[in-house]
């Protein structure tokens, strides 16, 4: 993340849509697009998978419009990137919406 710096504004923490969002990726650049990442940890009781776990960060991000905070900066919903981590000890997945 501190080779980005000059390209974006890291947010971590803060209310967008109807939640708080893990970490926002703001572009300095018009070549650059936003991002949204959410983390989640693998609970065995409620999911099958870390796929699972993904699946579960992006529905998050999507059912709490965390692209709110871009959207009224002007940012298109095409220049916005979803990401969700999902963590089980040293095993990480990652996946997006696109």
């Amino acid at each position: 993340m501190v080779e980005l710096q000059g390209r974006y504004v890291l947010t971590s923490n803060r209310e967008s849509g109807f939640g708080r969002y893990d970490v926002m990726l703001e572009p300095l650049h018009e070549k650059d697009d936003a991002m949204i990442l959410e983390f989640k940890v693998f609970q065995p009781r409620k999911e099958n998978t870390l796929a699972d776990t993904v699946k579960s960060a992006l529905q998050q991000i999507n059912d709490r419009h965390y692209e709110t905070f871009f959207l009224t900066k002007g940012i298109s919903k095409e220049r916005i990137r979803k990401y969700g981590f999902a963590f089980s000890g040293k095993e990480i997945f990652i996946g997006s919406d696109d």
